[in-house]
């Protein structure tokens, strides 16, 4: 090519970019906190965009902190889409300081969700959710639940995949199911569980019920479709094939733990409610309120004894953590030792990732839970 023309040809370029503002209009920022959401947003945005991920399955939504790369995103963006305050406290000074428009969902506000209150104590009464079975329909609005908590106030019961929690458990190894040297800190322990619990009314893990996983995706996609008209149209169509998915996931998660339905458990903090509630499981209590949260040697050796006298088959660990105190609490009690996780530290992110949370957790349910 000439010189002359490829001058021209360059000289041409500039013209023919698109400004920045109608590249942001066709491609809304979307940012979202932790990665089960992020999975729904990211099904619901596909072939549009990808919605960027705050947290990835291995970090704290309770005590982390925002890398600036990270707080840029949430000042450039359209869209944030995060649980609660109660679940991500890191984001309540950030979102309070966003420019302009950007477009806030709070998820634990969304109308058409279950919500579920907070569990007393570490061991729980046998209890019945009126869920004969994964159906999308049986789940009620429980407005109170909205208009009675604030959710400001839940900052502890963030799942907390924060690594520093390996030194709140690190000693564990020094029990030796020996707690007799934790006896003065006993009451300060248990007062502070009974505090929170009091205090703080909603437990905010909502999406490990996949009915309200789907009420979740309604709402993105209304919200999209608000903010970025011009895909409606594909947000709607992306919504119908995810709620198809999520209701076959639904009808063979219910097939595969139907034969443990009422096998009793353990598992490590009380995080998973909603996954007990949509398909009728047996949960019978927790060893600790929070992860980042030691519990007290009174309620370890009240874990012992429900354990015990449940007959519980199965104690559940994290990952995230050392296993020492599930293996002491299990010692002597014949129980199996499990793994859930309801952030999915080790699943890709992406939009199969909130199925493939389920599926794990349902797996590894069903996995434990039959050995007996």
């Amino acid at each position: 090519m000439p010189i002359s023309a490829l001058r021209r040809a360059l000289l041409a370029l500039p013209l023919l970019a698109l400004p920045y503002g109608v590249q942001a209009a066709e491609n809304p920022s979307v940012v979202v906190s932790i990665k089960p959401i992020h999975g729904i947003a990211s099904a619901i945005m596909a072939g549009v965009g990808e919605p960027v991920l705050l947290l990835d399955g291995a970090s704290s939504p309770h005590a982390y902190s925002l890398r600036p790369s990270e707080a840029r995103s949430l000042q450039e963006a359209d869209l944030v889409i995060y649980v609660s305050h109660s679940l991500e406290g890191f984001l309540k000074k950030p979102l309070a300081t966003l420019s302009g428009g950007a477009h806030q969902l709070e998820l634990a506000d969304v109308e058409g969700l279950t919500i579920l209150a907070m569990r007393e104590g570490g061991a729980w009464e046998a209890h019945s959710h009126d869920h004969g079975g994964h159906d999308h329909d049986d789940h009620d609005h429980e407005d109170e639940h909205h208009d009675e908590h604030d959710h400001d106030a839940h900052d502890h019961d963030a799942h907390d995949h924060d690594h520093d929690g390996h030194e709140d458990h690190a000693h564990a190894e020094e029990h030796d199911h020996d707690h007799d040297h934790e006896h003065e800190h006993e009451h300060e322990h248990e007062g502070e569980e009974g505090h929170h619990h009091d205090e703080h009314g909603i437990d905010a893990h909502l999406w490990l019920d996949p009915a309200n996983g789907a009420s979740i995706a309604k709402a993105i996609a209304a919200e999209l479709g608000e903010i970025d008209p011009d895909h409606a149209g594909t947000y709607q169509d992306n919504l119908k094939k995810f709620l198809a998915s999520l209701d076959a996931l639904g009808n063979d998660l219910d097939s595969q733990l139907e034969p443990v339905r009422s096998k009793p458990f353990v598992v490590f903090h009380d995080a998973y409610q909603y996954l007990e509630a949509g398909f009728g499981l047996n949960a019978v209590g927790s060893i600790t309120v929070s992860p980042e949260q030691k519990p007290g040697a009174k309620r370890l050796h009240e874990i012992e004894d429900k354990i015990r006298d449940s007959n519980a088959v199965c104690v559940f660990a994290e990952p995230q953590f050392r296993p020492a105190i599930v293996e002491a609490v299990v010692a002597d009690t014949g129980a199996h030792i499990g793994t859930l996780d309801p952030l999915g530290a080790d699943i890709p992110a992406g939009p199969d990732a909130y199925q493939n949370i389920l599926r794990q957790n349902a797996g590894a349910l069903a996995d434990c839970l039959s050995q007996s």
